[in-house]
């Protein structure tokens, strides 16, 4: 299946996210309680964040406590590849133009969305946060009832476990053993909280996320046994 897939029909994806606010003290009341009860729970928590306070910096990668700030794309389209970000400070209208995106242009059963650890991040987290602001599902997103071979999401890091479930590849580690270029030149996630909301710095945050949108496609393109994209052919909308 990984041969016979049109890449033009691929749309790549990445996205950036936050905590709901700056800080715990700022979110209603009921989320705060609920933050308790879930950091209570987490099992592997991070050095310093020994509070519910603290560890809320981290409280973005839950959809339920979190937001998106930018969905970056990409496809390829006549030997170049282009790349596109949805940002911006309201989520609402950044789900809404994914959803007509994908509704419009990739709604069909060949088409393919893929993106690196996608099915255990980025789809359920883009479908949950729809799901909260009552944005219907776009059918390449909804799941209900399909049967596996149906399925058209993509995950790289699902590709190359080769059906070994024990172990997590970063994308980092994965562009560097397959010879493409990290985008790991900058920032890193753990630092998109800070620049959002201390630094305010949301076209930083969208480089980032494009760079790793770039780099997912280049590691589809040497599974597949392609060559990587020369980064001239590479065009930013």
């Amino acid at each position: 299946m990984l041969y016979e897939l049109r890449t033009d029909k691929i749309l790549f994806l990445d996205i950036e996210t936050v905590p709901m606010t700056a800080t715990a003290e700022e979110a209603p009341e009921a989320y705060r309680k609920l933050w308790e009860e879930k950091f209570n729970k987490i099992q592997n928590k991070r050095p310093g964040e020994d509070t519910p306070e603290k560890a809320w910096r981290s409280a973005g990668i839950y959809a339920e406590f979190g937001k998106i700030i930018c969905i970056s794309v990409g496809t390829f389209n006549q030997g170049n590849f282009l790349i596109k970000s949805l940002a911006g400070h309201d989520e609402r209208k950044i789900l809404e133009d994914l959803a007509r995106l994908l509704e419009q242009s990739y709604a069909r059963p060949e088409a393919r969305l893929c993106a690196h650890n996608g099915k255990e991040f980025d789809f359920p987290y883009i479908a949950r946060r729809m799901m909260i602001h009552g944005i219907r599902l776009p059918s390449i997103l909804n799941l209900a009832g399909k049967k596996p071979w149906e399925v058209q999401l993509l995950d790289t890091m699902e590709l190359w476990k080769f059906g070994d479930y024990k172990s997590y590849t970063s994308l980092n580690l994965l562009a560097t053993v397959l010879g493409v270029p990290t985008p790991k030149d900058d920032i890193d996630g753990s630092q998109v909280y800070g620049v959002y909301y201390h630094e305010k710095d949301l076209p930083r945050i969208v480089t980032y996320c494009q760079k790793d949108v770039l780099t997912v496609a280049q590691i589809l393109r040497r599974m597949r046994g392609e060559e990587i994209l020369p980064v001239t052919e590479v065009v930013q909308r």
